[in-house]
């Protein structure tokens, strides 16, 4: 990360933490904030952020690695969580794993080099009466079938095109 990187993001932190009174409950919001900005919590932000809040680097990164939600890895500019239970399971969730998997040419876990797309796995969507779901980003979609997943990954690309998942910038 360049030094101007550097300044710009602990400015931004520090406006971040400035707008919640630098009290330590403001430690989600602001680093919710810096995940959706950046698509990850780098080092360096964990520290600035333990600085501005006056607490232990060490708490932040217990917060960043207990939501996984909020990575010390860059994601893609769409995360796609497809739920695990058992209930996606009875409902054919490995065909669309395997389909995503296909679609994307990344396995779980993975980012597109384009880094337009992740693909995890989640616990539950609480969806169990519509398996399979997934989530992309804050989109969420039932009864997904393998048909379905080439639909959902078209509308990404096609709406928001590979320039959109660069927006963004990264730090490391």
């Amino acid at each position: 990360m360049l030094a101007t990187e550097r300044e710009s993001l602990r400015r931004e932190i520090a406006e971040l933490a400035e707008k919640y009174e630098h009290k330590r409950d403001g430690m989600l919001p602001i680093l919710e904030a810096i995940q959706e900005k950046y698509r990850y919590i780098s080092d360096f932000a964990m520290q600035e952020v333990a600085r501005q809040l006056g607490v232990f680097p060490a708490e932040v990164y217990g917060v960043v690695s207990f939501y996984s939600y909020l990575s010390t890895e860059p994601k893609g500019r769409f995360v796609i969580r497809l739920c695990r239970n058992l209930s996606c399971d009875f409902a054919g969730k490995q065909a669309v794993a395997r389909q995503l998997e296909n679609e994307l040419g990344i396995g779980f876990g993975g980012t597109t080099r384009d880094r337009m797309f992740t693909l995890e796995y989640c616990n539950c969507l609480g969806m169990c009466d519509h398996a399979p779901a997934l989530l992309v980003n804050d989109d969420v979609y039932t009864e997904v079938s393998p048909e379905l997943v080439s639909d959902i990954i078209e509308h990404y690309r096609r709406t928001f095109g590979p320039t959109y998942a660069q927006k963004g910038g990264l730090h490391g």
